[in-house]
């Protein structure tokens, strides 16, 4: 989806128009810093849950707010200017009734100024998809493994067994048809994923899923040594800016303590030198 001329942000119809053309690149972001640079080469930047485990070390997604997606959101979309930007919607805020799901939904895109929203969960969540797109909230899917469920379900990969696969694709199938303009199909089978992809109308973004799918994405952190020493298998690290850092800190704390640091040309007002006695 590269595009030479004026900087325009991309729409969700963008996204959905990209089905079946160049694949559609993805990235988490939670700062602004991280969001200038993902803004470069992304189509569409999600500010993920994930932001609960890898800036606030979280055990999982279980324990984000509303609240934290919401500053986190609008310090993304500040910080961009063409990217499409989608907010996760937390766990516990929108499982209860469809008008609770739309009280949230609405928050979040009106507070952030997002193009869209995501929220987990298959042919559960069918009624919910219906109800805020029907209302002007677009709606990105998420389907197979669904972190806000690994208290029930864990961390397994999803579509192992015949049950798993037909469960995952009725799930998919009926997110397409609520009107999600997109579906993330995460930690699933390569040939289930890759089959969803051809069956589906709407554009399918893996992660640990198949290169098959019209789109990737992976947490930012995680492709650049920045999320700990676990590295998911499906995870490909572009760079290690956590040996950098650590290294940088190490670096500057030895200059402080040797004194080498502040030196005269960090200082506002270098002490200026006494004149010699001409005695």
């Amino acid at each position: 989806m590269a595009n030479d001329s004026p900087v325009r942000r991309l729409t969700v119809r963008d996204i959905a128009r990209a089905k079946g053309g160049e694949p559609i690149v993805s990235l988490t972001a939670y700062t602004a810093p991280v969001a200038r640079i993902a803004d470069e080469a992304c189509d569409f930047v999600l500010v993920g849950d994930s932001l609960g485990m890898v800036l606030y070390g979280m055990e999982s997604t279980v324990g984000v707010t509303v609240d934290m997606m919401i500053a986190h959101g609008r310090a993304v979309v500040r910080a961009t200017r063409r990217a499409c930007i989608v907010v996760d919607m937390p766990f516990g805020s929108y499982e209860q009734s469809p008008a609770q799901a739309f009280g949230t939904a609405a928050r979040i895109v009106a507070e952030t100024g997002c193009a869209a929203v995501k929220l987990e969960g298959g042919q559960e969540m069918a009624a919910t998809i219906d109800f805020l797109t029907a209302r002007g909230v677009p709606v990105l899917g998420h389907v197979g493994l669904m972190p806000q469920s690994v208290n029930a379900a864990g961390f397994q990969v999803q579509g192992k067994t015949e049950e798993s696969a037909r469960r995952i694709r009725a799930d998919a199938r009926a997110v397409e048809a609520a009107g999600a303009f997109g579906i993330v199909i995460e930690n699933t089978v390569e040939l289930l994923s890759r089959t969803l992809t051809q069956e589906l109308t709407v554009p399918t973004i893996g992660i640990g899923a198949s290169p098959a799918c019209d789109g990737q994405i992976l947490v930012t952190e995680d492709i650049v040594g920045l999320a700990g020493a676990f590295t998911p298998r499906f995870v490909k690290r572009y760079a290690e800016l956590g040996d950098g850092l650590a290294g940088a800190v190490r670096d500057y704390a030895a200059d402080v303590r040797a004194r080498r640091f502040p030196g005269p040309e960090h200082i506002a007002n270098p002490a200026v030198p006494q004149a010699k006695s001409k005695a």
